[in-house]
């Protein structure tokens, strides 16, 4: 097969950090390369070079044997190159039709030509089996239907190349498996795709061919029957994983942390009681819906709750988050880029947003611009934040992995008892899963109390040391280590398991 699209020596820095490096790489027509390698690898910043987000430093890049060097997401997008993103680029208040011919719609006798619009996204939707009207507004679909909904806007763009970006981050299982079978019909018709995901599994059955990048460099590249799930791991992270989660150095202590009594809100939670202990890893696991991050809200303050009563270190809680932060709560959200971070602003000032009061000098509490950058850089050290000038760097330009590091240690400087994770590892690779999970680790053996809330068992057997199961907004079981995995499944499904 010949070459789609080439990558010659090419390379692109930030701040002075390299994010490519010396990068070459064929892409064949009418192939699936997996892009694979840890957050911060520099797959982002190739797949921006080749939208025409990003201009390169250095090197050359080749579409259909041709010079390529777009100066705009658009120049990429007239070439045939389409992207899906985990953030789908759609008006929700629009109809399908309506997103699918966004910058084209066609036009007879001056107006807007609704019936061709209407008639040519229905065989597109026939095509890719989504069973709904083109007038359906994109605001009452499933996440797994709008995803159909972008691949439809690059199929009416003639699009050669479908790049997908951890493309089943919010699907269910169903919306994954129908994604696979549009994707395996892309492939089908001669299409080329990348497909970049951090579920190794799936880049094993999907693709032909597996590249991976380790620190902005091509390390290895081949068929995919030659990775193994253990090759790609090993490729990425540069060593060998003994294992997938660290050895934990703390053990839950007598002194309660954290009480909740008899938390009540209609249509939300019934009857929640918890605690957790010093050093304890506390796991909450549920189905969706099952109420878990509603729980952390209210407890948080974001939310009101009807009934009950909570304490911190025997002291009884109010307020709103402020309060409770100052009291010594921590809340790592699920959605770290909504509710996280402030995404243009500097990563210095990300990891300070907390505790930055305490960086206050004299009656006006003007900024200790001296301290406040040693204890910043001192925290980037303890977290292992991988950036250029932290002072300049905004956080936006970061991996998944170092911007959800950087929201952690935004509440390490504050000093937390209770530290509140929810889904801390959504989205980020194996190897800033580990380090994640020893900075929780390192918390917990600091003598504070952790609730860690995952929708991946896995995860919470390897972490904590009591697991809670919550459904339909109520606590329906509890389960110490040793885990039997099928139990905690049964208590989610409220099922008996003999």
């Amino acid at each position: 097969m010949t070459a789609l699209l080439s990558f010659k020596a090419l390379s692109k820095d930030w701040f002075g950090v390299p994010a490519v490096s010396d990068l070459t790489l064929e892409v064949a027509r009418g192939s699936t390369l997996g892009l694979i390698g840890e957050n911060g690898a520099g797959k982002s910043t190739l797949m921006n070079m080749v939208g025409g987000v990003v201009t390169p430093s250095d090197g050359e890049m080749s579409w259909k044997g041709e010079a390529y060097a777009p100066r705009s997401a658009a120049d990429a997008a007239v070439r045939g190159i389409a992207f899906i993103h985990q953030e789908l680029n759609l008006f929700t208040n629009l109809s399908i039709a309506e997103n699918v011919f966004i910058d084209s719609f066609p036009k007879r006798f001056g107006m807007i030509d609704r019936t061709r619009i209407r008639e040519d996204t229905a065989a597109l939707l026939a095509r890719l089996e989504l069973d709904h009207s083109p007038e359906t507004l994109v605001a009452e679909l499933a996440p797994g239907e709008r995803q159909i909904v972008e691949i439809a806007k690059a199929l009416h763009r003639e699009a050669d190349l479908i790049i997908f970006d951890e493309p089943t981050t919010s699907l269910t299982p169903r919306e994954t498996a129908r994604l696979f079978d549009v994707i395996a019909r892309l492939k089908a018709e001669g299409r080329t795709v990348i497909y970049i995901s951090h579920i190794l599994s799936d880049v094993k059955m999907l693709c032909d061919e597996v590249a991976v990048l380790r620190d902005g460099r091509l390390v290895e590249a081949g068929p995919a029957e030659v990775f193994d799930v253990g090759r790609m791991i090993r490729s990425m992270i540069g060593r060998e994983l003994a294992g997938m989660f660290p050895a934990r150095t703390a053990a839950p202590q007598a002194d309660v942390v954290f009480e909740a009594e008899g938390l009540g809100q209609p249509g939300v939670l019934e009857a929640v009681s918890l605690n957790v202990r010093a050093g304890e890893v506390l796991g909450l696991f549920g189905l969706m819906g099952s109420g878990r991050s509603e729980l952390a809200r209210v407890i948080f303050g974001l939310d009101p709750v009807e009934r009950g009563s909570l304490r911190l270190g025997g002291r009884e809680l109010a307020g709103g988050p402020g309060a409770r932060i100052a009291a010594g709560l921590a809340f790592v959200t699920e959605n770290r880029r909504d509710e996280g971070l402030m995404l243009d602003a500097p990563v210095a000032e990300n990891m300070s947003l907390v505790a930055v009061r305490t960086f206050g000098r004299g009656p006006l509490a003007v900024l200790d611009r001296g301290a406040h950058e040693l204890a910043t850089e001192r925290m980037r050290g303890e977290i292992g934040v991988r950036a250029g000038d932290i002072a300049r760097q905004p956080v936006k330009a970061l991996s998944g992995g170092n911007q959800q590091k950087v929201v952690i240690g935004k509440w390490l400087m504050s000093g937390p008892r209770l530290f509140i994770l929810d889904e801390p590892t959504r989205g980020v690779d194996v190897g800033a899963k580990y380090e994640i999970y020893a900075l929780a680790d390192r918390l917990a053996a600091s003598g504070a109390g952790i609730l860690f809330i995952s929708s991946e068992l896995e995860e919470l057997i390897g972490m904590c040391d009591r697991v809670m199961v919550m459904s339909r907004g109520e606590v329906t079981a509890e389960f110490a280590a040793p885990f039997d995995r099928v139990k905690i499944l049964a208590a989610a499904f409220r099922e008996a398991v003999a």
